[in-house]
């Protein structure tokens, strides 16, 4: 008994030493794998067992194996010599041997084979390793330009003033252009009117303009409070003025339009201030009465009957093409402030047929419709020297200047061949003049100046800001799309001058004076007043500077 229970004991141990040594050589295993290097060039020695003998442990590369002293032989077991253990020549492990049933193990070699270090592979952008064939992945160039781009649009549309500056840059643009056209396409009747100078009408051009930006800078300080006051005195102002036009003596008829008031030289066109009173007043009444219009006096008191004293005193004066304009201003406000579509339908329905009638029952007008659907198709149905000479000779002058123009100031429709060359079809001496692409520079400046002022509607809080930019919107980007297609022959002549290059006194004021309306309210923009307070500290620092030097010189 005694010498089976030895037996068992020594054959326990044995178990636990060979499981800690596999677990030993595991461990350094994965110490080798996570260094990144190859498995140990010395090859596994398996131990000897026999009974009473420890198993040796396996070293690592480079470290001699130590060998444990064996116990006693047990009893009745016929004992085996140990074998000495060889050298492992080139990696190779010596067999072990079982005596007695025990298995007998050798120990590793003194010195294996170096360690070899394989280096890791380069992981791409993506985290996977490259393949010796593979090539990294090329990024489009312009797509890092395309983002910079995008995130400075960003950066600059979230600025408060930035539509401050887009609309005060672009009408800038347009007067200084209209400026230049108004001089070339006038010269040659200024000089053979009798005036003797061919800067005569750019003078009084350069000095209505003048007049119209300074009354620009005034209004765009005119806060949004002291506007809602003026909209009721503006629209009872406009109107008397409109009215005063049917006065003898004081009224002027201009080819058959009495649209005029004349005070000894000094004239005015009434209408044109009529439509900034009409903006503002719609604007202020629609907003005040938001949500209020079910039933039919609130829908209908008092915006059906200001619009109809507005519109019918021009049409009156027989000037179909600004009821036109001051109708599609009214238009567009009812649409943005909400009014009730059952009474909205039948409003417009009893503008659309006031002018049917204004239509049929003129002679000119049915001519100019006329003409436009036959007179440039088919120019043996109507005399090109009759009716159509304008428009027909408005296509000549876009036609003549081709890509690029025959140059600035060498237009020789405006040799009297164009009528009104330098104010209703101005649009085509600068077709003429500066080609294609400069006709197209100007409709981006006026696509520009939308894009401002949808920016005051959609960033505004204000109800009557959002619809009296609206209402401005019909008028100058409206009335420069119809006068665009009068003159490219996709309307009829109307006689609407292009807002801000046209050649007038009484349109560029008044533009002018809407303009500071806009800019007014696109300085009520969350964030604006701290942006205008940071520009007012930098020009006074910027003055100090300038100051001090003066000094020291």
């Amino acid at each position: 008994m005694g010498r089976q229970t030895t037996a068992k004991a020594d054959e326990r141990r044995r178990r636990r030493n060979s499981a800690k040594s596999k677990a030993k050589a595991s461990a350094l295993k994965s110490a080798d794998l996570k260094s990144g290097g190859s498995k140990s060039g010395g090859s596994k020695s398996s131990g000897h067992k026999s009974g009473g003998q420890k198993p040796t442990s396996t070293t690592s590369a480079k470290t001699p194996t130590a060998r444990q002293p064996t116990a006693s032989r047990s009893a009745g077991t016929s004992s085996a010599g140990k074998k000495p253990v060889g050298k492992s020549g080139a990696g190779k492990n010596s067999a072990g041997r079982t005596v007695g049933g025990m298995k007998s193990t050798s120990a590793t070699s003194a010195k294996s084979a170096p360690t070899v270090t394989t280096p890791k592979p380069k992981k791409t952008s993506t985290g996977s390793a490259k393949s010796p064939g593979s090539s990294a992945r090329r990024e489009f160039p312009g797509r890092a330009v395309f983002a910079s781009l995008r995130r400075e649009f960003a950066r600059v549309s979230a600025y408060p003033l930035t539509t401050y500056y887009i609309v005060l840059v672009a009408v800038l643009a347009l007067t200084g252009l209209g400026l230049v056209m108004v001089l070339s396409a006038s010269s040659i009747t200024s000089y053979d009117g009798g005036a003797g100078s061919s800067f005569a009408y750019f003078n009084k051009q350069a000095g209505f303009a003048a007049i119209g930006i300074v009354l620009m800078i005034g209004g765009s300080f005119v806060p949004l409070s002291l506007w809602r006051r003026l909209a009721w005195p503006a629209l009872g102002l406009g109107v008397v003025m409109q009215a005063a036009v049917f006065i003898p003596g004081l009224g002027k008829s201009t080819k058959g339009n009495a649209n005029w008031i004349a005070i000894g030289t000094f004239q005015l066109q009434p209408s044109e201030f009529l439509k900034i009173a009409l903006a503002v007043w719609l604007g202020c009444v629609l907003a005040n009465k938001f949500g209020k219009m079910t039933t039919f006096g609130h829908a209908m008191i008092p915006v059906v009957p200001g619009i109809l004293f507005a519109v019918g005193l021009i049409a009156a004066g027989n000037d179909l093409g600004t009821a036109l304009v001051l109708m599609a201003m009214a238009f567009v406000c009812l649409l943005i402030g909400g009014y009730p579509w059952r009474y909205f339908a039948l409003l417009i329905g009893s503008m659309a047929a006031a002018v049917t009638f204004f239509v049929l029952s003129s002679e000119n007008r049915l001519r100019r419709i006329e003409a436009l659907l036959t007179g440039h198709a088919d120019q043996s149905a109507t005399d090109i020297t009759g009716q159509a000479w304008q428009s027909n000779h408005g296509l000549f002058s876009l036609a003549s200047g081709g890509w690029l123009g025959v140059g600035l100031g060498a237009s020789r429709e405006k040799w009297s061949w164009l009528p009104e060359a330098h104010n209703d079809f101005i649009f085509a001496i600068i077709g003429e003049e500066l080609g294609l692409l400069g006709s197209l520079a100007v409709v981006l400046v006026f696509a520009i100046l939308a894009y401002g002022m949808f920016r005051i509607i959609m960033r505004s809080s204000s109800l009557f800001v959002q619809i009296t930019t609206a209402g401005l919107f019909a008028w100058l980007i409206g009335q420069a799309g119809i006068n665009i297609g009068v003159v490219t022959g996709l309307l009829p002549v109307i006689g609407l001058p292009l807002p801000f290059v046209s050649y007038g006194g009484s349109s560029i004021i008044a533009s002018l004076l809407a303009v500071g309306v806009l800019l007014s309210f696109a300085r009520t923009e969350a964030g604006a007043d701290s942006a205008i307070k940071v520009h007012k500290d930098r020009m006074r620092s910027s003055f100090a500077v300038l100051a001090r030097r003066k000094v020291r010189k």
